[in-house]
C-alpha cells in the first residue's frame, strides 16, 4: 500500500485528499507546516509528497529542496500561486507536478496514481537491467544516479526519466511530445518552459554539449 505524506496548513484541503486517498487504498500521513513535514519524511518511508508552497516554519520550495537532496520520491505541488514563474522554479527545484489551486481531487488522485506508476515502472525496469552506458557517462537503474568521470550525481525522478529515454536511444531525435509523455505522461500540463528547464538541468550534469537541440524537431544526446 502506496504511503503519501500530504503538507499543507489548511486543514480542510488535507482532510478532503485523505478522504479520496484513503478511499484509494493509500496510507496518508499529514503535516501543517514544513517543519512537521520534513520530520515524518524523514521517519517513515514515504512513496510521494504532496505539498503547499506557502507554510509555516519552512514553506513548500524549501521542503522541495530539503526533500530533493534525500530522496528521488515524486513531488507533487499543489498551490494557489500560479504564476508561470513559480511553477517553473518549483520544477526547477526538482518537483515532478504541480496543480494549481482551486483543484479537482478525483484529478489530484489522477495524477497520484500516475506519478507511482512511472515509479513503481522504473523499478520494474531496474530489476531487468543493471545500468546504461553512453561514452564517460552512466546510468546506475538500481540507485537512479547519474556516474560521470567516477562521480556521482544526483537525479531527480523526472530527469531520470528523461535521461533514461535520451541514453536507452543515444543519437535518436526526440519530439517535445515524447519528453513530455516519458517524463510527465500529461502532455497539456507541462509547457515549453518546463522541458526547456529540465534539458538545461540534465546539459548541466551530462555536460552542455552531449545533449542537442533540433531546431523544429526535438532533442538527441550524442553518442
Amino acid at each position: 500500500m502506496p504511503k503519501l505524506l500530504i503538507a499543507d496548513d489548511e486543514k480542510e484541503i488535507v482532510e478532503l485528499l485523505k478522504f479520496y486517498l484513503e478511499k484509494d487504498q493509500m496510507t496518508i500521513f499529514d503535516a501543517h507546516d514544513g517543519q512537521e513535514a520534513l520530520r515524518i519524511f524523514e521517519t517513515e518511508e514515504i512513496d510521494l509528497v504532496i505539498l503547499d508552497i506557502m507554510m509555516p516554519k519552512i514553506d513548500g520550495f524549501q521542503l522541495t529542496k530539503a526533500i530533493r537532496e534525500k530522496s528521488n520520491v515524486p513531488i507533487m505541488i499543489l498551490s494557489a500561486k500560479t504564476e508561470a514563474t513559480d511553477k517553473i522554479f518549483g520544477l526547477d527545484l526538482g518537483a515532478d507536478d504541480y496543480i494549481s489551486k482551486p483543484f479537482d481531487a478525483l484529478e489530484v488522485v489522477a495524477r497520484v496514481r500516475a506519478n507511482l506508476r512511472r515509479l513503481y515502472d522504473l523499478g520494474n525496469d531496474r530489476k531487468m537491467k543493471g545500468s546504461l552506458k553512453v561514452a564517460d557517462l552512466e546510468l546506475d537503474l538500481d540507485r537512479c544516479i547519474l556516474i560521470r568521470e567516477m562521480e556521482e550525481i544526483e537525479l531527480t525522478s523526472v530527469e531520470f526519466k528523461v535521461l533514461f529515454l535520451f541514453m536507452n536511444s543515444p543519437g535518436q531525435v526526440f519530439s517535445k511530445e515524447q519528453i513530455y509523455e516519458t517524463g510527465w505522461k500529461n502532455a497539456d500540463a507541462v509547457d515549453d518552459n518546463t522541458i526547456r528547464v529540465c534539458i538545461s538541468k540534465l546539459r548541466n550534469k551530462v555536460g552542455e554539449s552531449r545533449i542537442h537541440t533540433i531546431r523544429g524537431l526535438g532533442y538527441r544526446m550524442e553518442k
